[in-house]
C-alpha cells in the first residue's frame, strides 16, 4: 500500500547506501562484463494501469488525504528506488521516470517488461486481454506483485484463462535460474507492508479478500509459452515493490526486507532482459 515518505537526514542516507552495497556486493562481476547482448541504455518501469471492481477497501482506498486504486499500489515511488539501484549494481541503466500504461495503448510493445500490483480486485476488459495476450506472445514479459491468498490470486487467475487460454500455471523451484541469475537466493522472501512488519512477515487476512486461504507461504508461479519461455510471473504472499518503496523508513525495515526484496528484483528483471 502507498505511503508518503518522511524526511530523512543524510547520515542515515549514506548509512544505508552503505548497507546495501554491503549486502548487494554480488553483481560487481555483471555490471562489468556481460555474456548477453540486449539493449541496457533504455529500459524504462513500466506500471499497468487497471481497472478493479468493488467499492472502498476492495477497488480503491483511502489513505494520507486521498483515494488510492489499486494499480498504483507503491507508485511511482517503488519504480523510482529500484530504477535506482539497478543503474547503481547492475549494467542495466533504468530510467528514474517510470512510464504508466493501459494494456490497450498501441506502443505497449515497446516495453520488454510490465508490472502490475495489487490485482486481488482486477477486472480486464477484452480490449485489454487482447492487448496483453499480443503483448506476450511477440515476447514481453509481465510481472503482476503485491496480492495476498487464494481469493486475490484467483483474480489473477481468471484473467489468464481469458488472456492465454489452455495454459497452466505452475510454481517455479528454488532452483530455477531465476533465483541465482545474479543474486545467489535460496528461499523466496516475504516482504509485508511496512505498517505490519514489526508483527512478522504474513499480513493480516483482514487487509486481502475474503476468503484468503493460506497467506503463509510466498512463491514466484509462473505462465510459459511452448517454448518454456517465461511470459508471466507473480510474486504471491508478498509485497516486492514495498521493499523498495520504503527503503527509507528506517534501518529495520530496509535490513530486513528491501535488501530482500532487491535481490528478487533485480534478479528478475536481468532475467527477463536476458531470456
Amino acid at each position: 500500500m502507498t505511503r508518503m515518505r518522511p524526511p530523512i537526514g543524510p547520515r542515515f542516507t549514506k548509512k544505508m547506501v552503505a548497507m546495501l552495497v554491503a549486502t548487494l556486493a554480488a553483481p560487481a562481476a555483471f555490471a562489468q562484463a556481460s555474456p548477453f547482448e540486449y539493449d541496457l541504455t533504455n529500459f524504462i518501469p513500466t506500471r499497468i494501469e487497471y481497472h478493479s471492481i468493488g467499492g472502498q477497501f476492495e477497488a480503491y482506498y483511502y489513505y494520507d488525504g486521498r483515494y488510492w486504486e489499486r494499480w498504483e499500489t507503491d507508485f511511482p515511488q517503488a519504480e523510482q528506488n529500484f530504477a535506482k539501484r539497478l543503474r547503481e549494481l547492475t549494467a542495466v541503466v533504468a530510467s528514474r521516470s517510470p512510464a504508466r500504461r493501459r494494456l490497450t495503448d498501441p506502443d505497449l510493445g515497446d516495453s520488454p517488461l510490465i508490472f502490475m500490483s495489487d490485482v486481488g480486485y482486477m477486472r480486464l476488459s477484452k480490449a485489454e486481454i487482447d492487448g496483453l495476450r499480443t503483448f506476450l506472445h511477440n515476447g514481453g514479459f509481465l510481472w503482476v506483485d503485491d496480492f495476498w491468498g487464494d481469493a486475490e490470486w484467483r483474480s489473477l487467475e481468471v484473467a489468464m484463462e481469458e488472456v492465454l487460454p489452455g495454459k497452466r500455471w505452475t510454481t517455479l523451484p528454488i532452483e530455477h535460474p531465476i533465483f541465482h541469475t545474479v543474486f545467489d537466493i535460496q528461499e523466496m522472501p516475504q516482504i509485508p507492508a511496512r505498517d505490519f512488519a514489526r508483527w512478522g512477515t504474513t499480513e493480516p487476512a483482514t487487509q486481502h479478500r475474503y476468503p484468503t486461504g493460506s497467506m503463509t507461504t510466498p512463491s514466484i508461479r509462473a505462465y510459459k509459452d511452448d517454448d518454456g519461455r517465461l511470459m508471466v510471473i507473480a510474486t504471491h504472499n508478498t509485497d516486492i515493490a514495498d521493499g523498495w518503496e520504503r527503503e527509507s523508513y528506517g534501518e529495520f525495515y530496509f535490513e530486513n526486507f528491501s535488501t530482500k526484496a532487491y535481490r528478487v528484483g533485480i534478479n528478475v528483471i536481468v532475467y527477463a532482459l536476458t531470456h
